[in-house]
């Protein structure tokens, strides 16, 4: 028997029939259904047809208009939620995920201290300018080599104690006006609420490596200090690399986090 396949991924609007998934029709796509309809639903959260101020369609609705069962609807939507894409409340239903400051600490920060609770960076702005891509960069974000980059400098601290300083580095075509205004702490955030830009997933390379005398003196200590070295990209919900983020950590007190399951 032919598998399911989707037929269209395309935004939906006025204008055309929202896409669905055609029983029966011929495929080259081996991915369990489910997994079809989970990408459609991400194309909505990444074109903005859904956004975090509303509730998205219940899973009646999202059969009948994809054209599945509501069991296979309900297995995409659980994934999404399991990745921290969308937030059930109970009485009011299921929504876009925001990159407010309680998501981002448990899916992007992975530094705690080694006493207490988790808690999240302040930051202090040290630089922000705009330079040809490093080659690692490029090759990182896809950009032709000497490509613009936004480069911003920043100083992190935990419970008022300097503990990280980042270089974030963004395509200068891709974030254009960035700099026009005061950075804020939350990145993210404001990749999604001015740029359109969401951050699904980061990969993240650790290494243990010694100050540099300008790192260590952002961070108020000696150079050749032990530190860790965070080495991110960052991708948007179409797969796109978005960011790259290279963090200088202090562990002396703190320490590097990862739930694995």
């Amino acid at each position: 028997m032919a598998r399911a396949t989707l037929k269209s991924a395309s935004k939906t609007s006025s204008a055309s029939p929202p896409a669905r998934l055609e029983q029966g029709a011929a495929t080259a796509d081996f991915r369990p259904l489910y997994r079809q309809v989970k990408d459609m639903l991400v194309a909505r959260i990444a074109d903005g047809t859904w956004t975090p101020d509303k509730a998205i369609p219940n899973e009646f609705e999202l059969a009948a208009d994809i054209g599945v069962s509501q069991g296979t609807v309900r297995k995409a939507l659980d994934e999404l939620a399991n990745e921290n894409l969308l937030v059930r409340y109970q009485g009011r239903g299921t929504f876009v995920a925001s990159h407010d400051e309680a998501r981002i600490l448990f899916q992007f920060f992975k530094l705690a201290p080694d006493s207490g609770d988790k808690i999240f960076p302040e930051s202090t702005i040290l630089q922000v300018g705009q330079i040809a891509a490093p080659r690692a960069t490029a090759q990182a974000l896809a950009l032709e080599p000497s490509a613009a980059v936004i480069r911003i400098r920043r100083l992190r601290s935990l419970a008022g104690r300097p503990a990280i300083v980042e270089t974030i580095l963004l395509p200068a075509a891709r974030f254009a006006g960035l700099t026009d205004a005061p950075i804020p702490n939350n990145l993210y955030q404001l990749y999604a609420a001015k740029f359109g830009v969401r951050i699904g997933r980061a990969q993240e390379r650790l290494k243990a490596v010694a100050l540099t005398a300008r790192d260590a003196r952002d961070l108020g200590t000696a150079a050749q200090t032990p530190a860790l070295m965070i080495d991110r990209i960052a991708y948007g919900l179409d797969g796109r690399a978005i960011e790259h983020r290279i963090s200088i950590c202090l562990t002396q007190d703190i320490h590097y986090l990862s739930d694995l399951k």
